[in-house]
């Protein structure tokens, strides 16, 4: 690494109270793009969209379906990327999975157009994991396995995040009609391209 490389990554570790304040945005702006998402009928990424995948199918609570699917990626977390990074993972999936049972009791939309919910919604989630993982917090399954790569092997969170997704918009074509998937695909691209163009490795090492 270069003396130019090294003299930008900064070397104050963030305050408690910044971690609470961005941890609480972050996870509110994500939880808003989620329930665009889930008005418009689309997918997003990682274990949110498949959850809302389920969710879709199944009828039951995306909160509840959230929840459970990042249970199993808490060890990789742990082992990976520390207990506290594991803590402040778990604690966002639990605010995620809070918001999105409260906000549309707070919020009512009776309707959205389903490219302004992509582009909207997108940019919204894009920049609440922008503000989590900033703050070494992810948002549970896919995440933590972008961030974990990115880490050790340089690979940028949001192209490999972008390859997931891929592929479960790949199976949400047994389920949803495909304009659905195509405008989904859109909003996936827009929140990708939001982290891969402001996370990248080396930019930003904020400690906790």
């Amino acid at each position: 690494m270069s003396d130019a490389a090294t003299t930008d990554i900064p070397t104050e570790r963030h305050r408690f109270y910044e971690d609470v304040f961005a941890m609480l945005l972050g996870t509110l702006l994500v939880s808003i793009g989620i329930m665009l998402y889930t008005k418009a009928t689309l997918l997003t990424s990682g274990a949110a969209g498949l959850a809302l995948l389920l969710q879709f199918a199944t009828g039951i609570n995306f909160g509840i379906l959230f929840f459970a699917i990042n249970l199993p990626f808490y060890w990789l977390a742990i082992r990976r990327m520390g207990w506290r990074f594991a803590l402040r993972t778990f604690i966002a999936v639990g605010f995620v999975s809070g918001f999105t049972f409260l906000t549309p009791n707070w919020i009512r939309i009776e309707a959205v157009d389903p490219i302004y919910a992509a582009l909207a919604g997108g940019s919204l989630m894009g920049l609440g994991l922008l503000a989590l993982f900033r703050h070494r917090t992810g948002l549970g399954g896919v995440n933590i396995l972008a961030l974990y790569l990115q880490e050790t092997h340089g690979i940028r969170a949001g192209w490999f995040q972008l390859g997931i997704d891929v592929l479960i918009l790949i199976g949400a074509l047994f389920l949803l009609p495909p304009d659905k998937v195509l405008v989904s695909l859109l909003g996936a691209a827009v929140l990708n391209l939001i982290l891969a163009v402001n996370h990248k490795p080396g930019r930003y090492m904020g400690t906790t």
